[in-house]
């Protein structure tokens, strides 16, 4: 009886199609009339559309450099394709439906093939009778559905809700089960929308009733799912992964943020795109490719250190999976800190910073790691002239935990051992980084995530000084969903930075110095849905420091260095913060946040006191005040407003403004432009005040044909005060009274970034320019501690000009290559300009501070990544990257030094790549 049932079912279905496709396969077309010069294909398709009943299918980032030049009178829409299409590679098919499905290279055929009802298709077609229903009943408890488009979802009890319900799950990835990171989840009608957070959770409130929503997301295939929304309830989506080109992909996921999205100021990046960006020895590089964006600089070759906006190094809040990181590189600056494999994306913040993040002026730099892959095991890796590593993840439990390990390290002493230069021949230098995640899904409402990141560099000069340096960072968060409106994020994390340098040459001055600094918070985020429209961020944080500032101490018997300790350091950072977005109208949304920030210095510490109206030095000291442990050494606080709006002008134009006020307490101290693994951290006390910053900004944004071409301008303007700057030749090492040395100077940072993406097609990237200005004043305090005469003059960073362009051309699916171009002015300098004697002692007369310039920089790189073939079943998948880095051989400055030589000054240019890096690098995935 069942098999008669399948076989009545089989033959009722091909005569239905048989049915339909005799009697309405051949409808009468309509006509259609129209003059078309030069429109892109995409709008000729919207026109036929509105004469003719047809509906046209086809993929944007295809037909982005097709343009239709055609005139037609009353023909059918078959007649005025072949035309339109004549002498192109793109070809058409019409199926019965009057559906138009364009496609390159090949025609595709809309209708089922003859051989369709085999005995093989007839056994699947009657499965097909045996699947479940298509409709699937759910309820709040529920969160385990996922599946077919096909099927509509009953989301919560019958006749429980009335009005509006809150619909909430977790968008995945089939294949690894992990989280989704800022997919968008909407409605068209109504327009409703949001987009997941770092869990891959959303949260969306609509209208009861039926809807179907739609699912974008960045590595993801555009997916939909059909609900009848009943009351609150969850429902699971998990989205296959898009394996087409890359920056199709990146349209799909962000096709219209630009313009829409609230955040201004903010740079999303992939890792997919980063590994596009060729780099120095041909490793993925994050911080490399974050200083190919508008804003964003560094002093030179070489260094890691960012200054976004006209801020110092220190101004930049770097966090990984949330902890921070001390010291972002490897190899004196030529690696960031952060293993490629591991990543999943980063953040910057450069204006309009949430009100959840504090501590820093400039930025804020948010590195998230993948979660691990939860549905099976796998690997990838890489090996390149310097460095290789290797990535092993897979479930704990499947579908519920997974775990990430990441290991990297090097091998660069062949090639130092290469050089002519005997001192570097006898020179080493290594590195190496692991970094874990381990995620659980206890339950429907709680999961655990925890990471933990080491990294140590180690390496000696000359075989004279050696040097090492470590990071230590760990963090478990607990995710808590209250009910479908409000979560919880709860974090507990530890960081760590410190160094160790020895010196050994001469036993006599042999001694090693040594630093630390470390800290542990705790925060509690929490988010509130109360609407599709409305959207409230609060919660707390609390920090603990406890800085070593410096111990020199001798090694060996010989040695006749004295022990120099200087004291602890310790203090407590509290916040509270809110934040709120509403969307006022479909044009108008407005975000208003408040944090208020608390900072106590802690004993035990000695604090000196220093005569009034006279320069702070030793001999200037009137008393000294000694504080017990755990008493309060100092206190500042204050309010850190956020504001910022976005006015759509129309659905493709948009202007966003922003002012935000940051406070922070702990200053970096460097007697070097660029960052050092020796530089150091002090926190705010009695006589250093916190920095402060107010930053406006305005944007105009536009893209163009169809969203694929993105265009910003961006201006801003910064007031900073109590910034550290040092006075002429400052101590900053070992110094037991470092605010004599130190001067609370004013700043001020303007400028204009202009930006224009294209986003896909062959043909992808982006040109940026930007001119800024970065300016600092001391005239407090005594004349003899103000420079320059108290004006105003360029700080250390000060690059008014910097263009950028980042090109990728994608030659097939399995080659693609990239060619990068940037050019920035020279950073200031202080030059010597005379020498002189007093009382037979030589004296070299300096330049006003930063009064020159080194020459300007630029420089062109060129990459080839050559994919293996795309075979399924395979051991490893494989790829190999060849590059060459300042393709050109220019000689960049990275700084100017002089020497006396016979009586006379002379000025030498240092150069850190002054000829082509050619690069290699294999990697494999499995």
């Amino acid at each position: 009886m069942k098999q008669f049932y399948q076989l009545l079912f089989c033959l009722c279905f091909a005569l239905t199609l048989i049915s339909h496709r005799s009697f309405g396969q051949q409808p009468a077309e309509k006509l259609v009339t129209g003059s078309f010069n030069h429109i892109p294909f995409e709008q000729f398709a919207r026109q036929l559309e509105s004469q003719a009943e047809v509906r046209f299918y086809f993929d944007p980032a295809t037909v982005d450099s097709l343009f239709v030049t055609l005139h037609v009178q009353n023909q059918p829409v078959r007649k005025a394709l072949e035309q339109a299409l004549q002498n192109t590679p793109f070809r058409f098919a019409m199926d019965s439906e009057n559906r138009v499905f364009i496609t390159a290279g090949a025609t595709i055929d809309p209708n089922l093939p003859g051989n369709f009802f085999t005995p093989e298709a007839a056994g699947a077609v009657a499965a097909m009778a045996e699947a479940p229903e298509e409709r699937v009943t759910t309820n709040s408890q529920t969160t385990t559905v996922r599946s077919a488009e096909g099927r509509v979802y009953e989301i919560g009890a019958r006749g429980s809700g009335s009005g509006k319900a809150t619909l909430a799950g977790h968008i995945r990835e089939l294949e690894s089960g992990e989280p989704v990171i800022g997919a968008t989840i909407y409605t068209e009608s109504p327009s409703i929308g949001t987009s997941t957070d770092q869990f891959g959770y959303y949260s969306l409130t609509l209208p009861v009733g039926r809807h179907n929503i739609k699912i974008r997301g960045i590595g993801i295939k555009n997916t939909r799912r059909q609900i009848l929304l009943q009351a609150d309830g969850k429902l699971e989506i998990e989205a296959e992964e898009d394996i087409t080109t890359l920056k199709e992909v990146v349209i799909e996921a962000e096709k219209d943020k630009n313009v829409t999205g609230m955040q201004m100021g903010l740079e999303k990046l992939d890792i997919k795109t980063i590994r596009q960006v060729p780099t120095a020895f041909g490793e993925a590089d994050i911080l490399r490719v974050i200083l190919t964006l508008p804003g964003v600089k560094s002093v030179g070759e070489g260094s890691t250190g960012l200054n976004v906006r006209g801020g110092a190094t220190d101004q930049n809040l770097i966090l990984f999976n949330g902890t921070t990181i001390y010291n972002p590189s490897h190899l004196f600056g030529f690696f960031s800190a952060f293993n490629p494999d591991i990543l999943q994306g980063v953040e910057l913040y450069k204006s309009a910073i949430p009100a959840k993040y504090g501590g820093r002026l400039s930025s804020v730099l948010d590195i998230k790691t993948r979660e691990g892959n939860k549905k099976k095991f796998s690997g990838s890796g890489g090996i390149g002239p310097l460095t290789s590593r290797l990535t092993l993840e897979g479930p704990i439990v499947k579908d519920k935990s997974a775990f990430i390990i990441s290991g990297r390290s090097s091998y660069s002493n062949w090639i130092l051992h290469l050089l002519s230069d005997k001192k570097l021949r006898e020179s080493s230098a290594s590195f190496y980084d692991i970094s874990a995640h381990v995620n659980h899904q206890l339950n429907d409402k709680n999961s655990l995530y925890a990471t933990g990141y080491l990294s140590a560099d180690k390496f000696r000069l000359a075989s004279d000084t050696s040097y090492h340096y470590v990071n230590k960072n760990a963090s478990l968060k607990w995710q808590h969903n209250f009910n479908n409106k409000l979560y919880g994020v709860f974090t507990g994390a530890y960081s760590n930075y410190a160094y160790d340098i020895e010196s050994d040459k001469n036993p006599v001055n042999a001694a090693r110095l040594q630093y630390g600094i470390s800290q542990q918070n705790l925060q509690a985020d929490f988010s509130y849905f109360p609407s599709a429209k409305h959207t409230v961020d609060f919660g707390a944080s609390s920090l603990f420091y406890n800085i070593s500032p410096g111990s020199q101490t001798p090694t060996g018997e010989a040695s006749l260095v004295r022990p120099d300790i200087l004291p602890q350091e310790k203090a407590l950072e509290s916040a509270l913060y809110a934040s709120d977005r509403i969307d006022i109208s479909s044009r108008l949304s407005v975000a208003i946040g408040l944090r208020y920030s608390l900072f106590t210095a802690l004993g035990p510490r000695d604090v000196y006191r220093y005569a009034l109206g006279e320069s702070r030095s030793e001999a200037s000291i009137t008393d000294t005040i000694h504080y017990a442990a755990g008493k309060p050494v100092a206190t500042y606080q204050g309010p850190e407003y956020r504001l910022s709006a976005r006015y759509s002008l129309t659905e493709n134009t948009s202007v966003k403004v922003s002012y935000n006020r940051t406070r922070q307490y702990i200053h970096q101290l460097s007697n070097t432009a660029s960052v050092s693994p020796a530089d150091t951290w002090k926190l705010s006390d009695a006589n250093i005040r916190p920095q402060v910053g107010d930053q406006v900004s305005v944007g105009y944004y536009r893209n163009f044909k169809s969203n694929t071409i993105e265009t910003s301008v961006e201006t801003y303007y910064k007031w900073l005060r109590d910034f550290v700057d040092y006075k002429s030749g400052a101590t900053l090492l070992l110094n037991h009274h470092i605010e004599t040395d130190i001067v609370n100077a004013l700043g001020k940072a303007y400028g204009v970034e202009v930006m224009v993406k294209k986003v896909t097609g062959k043909i992808n990237g982006w040109v940026s320019y930007t001119y800024s200005r970065s300016l600092v004043q001391v005239n407090s305090g005594t004349t003899s501690d103000m420079i320059n005469g108290g004006r105003f003059y360029p700080s250390n960073f000060d690059k008014p000009h910097d263009f950028t362009m980042i090109s990728n051309y994608r030659v097939n699916r399995r080659l693609s290559a990239s060619l990068n171009f940037t050019y920035s002015t020279g950073r200031p300098i202080t030059l010597p300009l005379a020498k002189y004697y007093v009382g037979n002692s030589p004296r070299v007369y300096y330049s006003e501070r930063n009064a020159y310039r080194v020459p300007d920089y630029y420089r062109a790189d060129l990459a080839l990544n050559i994919e293996g073939n795309h075979k399924v079943k395979k051991l490893a998948q494989g790829s190999w990257t060849v590059g060459v880095y300042n393709l050109t051989g220019r000689r960049n400055a990275y700084s100017i030094y002089f020497r006396s030589e016979n009586g006379r000054i002379r000025g030498y240019k240092l150069s850190i790549f002054g000829q082509p890096i050619p690069t290699v690098t294999y990697n494999f995935k499995f």
